[in-house]
């Protein structure tokens, strides 16, 4: 009897439960195509590849791929890293990619312990604005690029504690045409998104299917994905595959499929351009 009491209950419940995640990640109201934001060419969605750190995986295997493909993405970059390999990544902004500003320091909660000494529960926001300052500088000074859009590190967008506690996403608008987050749970809406916090989705590990299911999900909204990664090989941990990579380049790069595959930056701007111009 209270197994059957039980199944009852589960039947009752799970059509509502299902009704809310739906609701929460994007279903639930239809969007006419004709109301939908138009991405130039008759696009179906706008995709941006980013990837963080400035790792060597990057140079090694990421470059090759996307130049082989005529494919742009954007590397949010910190100035030590970027200065052991200054004039590659040079070679990388003057091909067309965005260098992007990911921080000096790559300040994140003190509960990693790696960060405990820069960790964001003990900055303010004027701390936080000069290690971000101090990034723009140092890349231009290395490669040359005054920097227009920033990757919160570890896509965490508070400094202090408790009562005390304040966002830094006023610090990166007033700074920068768009900051992207991370761990992000869906697309961005081009036409309602802030782009001062633009949703970013995990690109590590995940195979050419895992992300063309994203694609397509996006397309379904005429939405932007922005995908991060951070090394890029074969296998291990935060590793976007080659492989997968590799699918996704040819994929986004066939006018049939109807994609436009392009830096943060450049999205950023067509998307704030658009919209200024919409009644």
């Amino acid at each position: 009897m209270r197994l059957l009491v039980t199944l009852g209950f589960l039947a009752a419940v799970l059509p509502f439960v299902g009704m809310l995640g739906y609701g929460q990640y994007g279903g639930g109201v239809e969007m006419k195509k004709d109301e939908r934001f138009q991405w130039p060419d008759g696009k179906r969605v706008a995709v941006s590849l980013t990837f963080d750190d400035a790792r060597p995986s990057q140079l090694e295997n990421a470059i090759p791929i996307l130049d082989r493909h005529g494919v742009k993405a954007t590397f949010y970059v910190n100035p030590q890293p970027l200065a052991e390999r200054a004039a590659e990544w040079r070679r990388v902004a003057d091909s067309g990619h965005e260098i992007g500003n990911h921080s000096a320091t790559h300040p994140c909660s003190g509960n990693f312990l790696w960060s405990r000494d820069r960790a964001l529960e003990d900055q303010t926001l004027e701390t936080i604005a000069a290690d971000i300052d101090r990034a723009t500088r140092e890349i231009e000074e290395l490669i040359g690029v005054r920097t227009r859009t920033f990757a919160y590190p570890c896509g965490q967008k508070f400094v202090g504690r408790g009562r005390h506690t304040r966002s830094y996403v006023p610090v990166v608008a007033e700074r920068f045409l768009a900051g992207r987050g991370w761990l992000g749970e869906g697309p961005n809406d081009p036409a309602f998104c802030d782009p001062a916090q633009l949703l970013g989705m995990e690109f590590d590990g995940l195979t050419f299917a895992a992300v063309n299911a994203l694609i397509e999900q996006a397309a379904e909204r005429g939405a932007w994905l922005i995908l991060c990664g951070h090394d890029v090989g074969e296998s291990g941990r935060q590793t976007v595959l080659g492989s997968t990579l590799e699918e996704v380049c040819r994929f986004a790069s066939d006018p049939a499929n109807g994609v436009w595959i392009d830096t943060v930056e450049r999205i950023a701007e067509y998307v704030l351009g658009t919209r200024a111009e919409l009644p």
